[in-house]
């Protein structure tokens, strides 16, 4: 298959991209600065320019692949416009380039944080979303955006707090959630488990126009997640502002649509694998 892959050099991307080339799939990388482009040029990945605010910069980027695989997104440090900007009008302008193209499958990396906060229960893809920070609203926008696209095969992933393959995102995000409380739960997923979502999703028949929650088998509590990277509990000073992350979220239609089973189903078995 013939995959175009968005936001390529952050930390999602970079790492599916590596994953799909593994795999034997041609890989083109969708990048604003080619400059940075190396190590997926290592990788194997075929790079071609674009900006997904440019519209006309995309018909290249799309033409002849089978599927797009939309990562990019601007996430800390947006403003609110700046994530609309970007996640959802760009979403938009790459769709519809993809639909020009006759793209087959179009698979949109969302957010479980469009939930918004609901007190810690597990969630499925059916629950109301009510988020208030910027970044998921702009990806809830884009969601139904595609999602009421017509002649655009789309599914969405809903990705939870994503680690692993020497992904310093845990001990990134120790800093801003010091003062959550230490038992809050967050549904997590290593990155070969996104990629092993991504590529069941693009191999597999299922319903058109389908949401996927993707989720280990255990939400490790803040304490948990911190100690991992040797960083003491949080101190649970602002608890309220930690609620607006506090994410559980139901994995049961991917397993049973798609038949994924994580291949680290606990932090643990990650950390026992070095693979953290």
């Amino acid at each position: 298959m013939k995959i175009l892959v968005t936001g390529a050099t952050g930390k999602v991307g970079s790492r599916l991209g590596k994953r799909l080339a593994q795999g034997g799939h041609h890989v083109r990388a969708l990048v604003r600065d080619p400059a940075r482009a190396a190590t997926l040029r290592a990788d194997s990945l075929e790079i071609v320019p674009g900006d997904l605010l440019d519209p006309s910069s995309l018909a290249a980027a799309v033409l002849g692949v089978d599927a797009v695989v939309h990562c990019a997104a601007f996430f800390r440090g947006a403003t609110a416009e700046e994530a609309q900007a970007v996640n959802d009008l760009g979403t938009q302008h790459l769709a519809a380039a993809a639909r020009v193209a006759s793209v087959k499958r179009f698979v949109f990396t969302s957010t479980g944080l469009v939930y918004g906060a609901k007190g810690g229960r597990a969630l499925n893809e059916d629950e109301p979303c009510a988020p208030v920070e910027a970044y998921p609203v702009s990806k809830l926008a884009a969601e139904r955006f595609l999602l009421e696209m017509k002649g655009l095969d789309v599914r969405v992933i809903r990705l939870p707090f994503v680690y692993g393959d020497g992904d310093p995102h845990i001990a990134e995000v120790v800093p801003m959630m010091k003062a959550f409380l230490p038992g809050q739960r967050m549904s997590i997923a290593h990155h070969a488990d996104v990629a092993q979502a991504v590529s069941r999703v693009l191999d597999t028949t299922s319903p058109a126009h389908r949401i996927y929650n993707l989720v280990d088998d255990e939400a490790p509590d803040l304490a948990t997640l911190f100690a991992s990277v040797g960083a003491p509990p949080p101190d649970g000073s602002n608890a309220e502002r930690g609620r607006t992350f506090e994410l559980v979220m139901d994995g049961r239609r991917m397993r049973e649509d798609l038949g994924f089973v994580p291949l680290y189903p606990r932090l643990a078995d990650a950390l026992a694998a070095q693979a953290q």
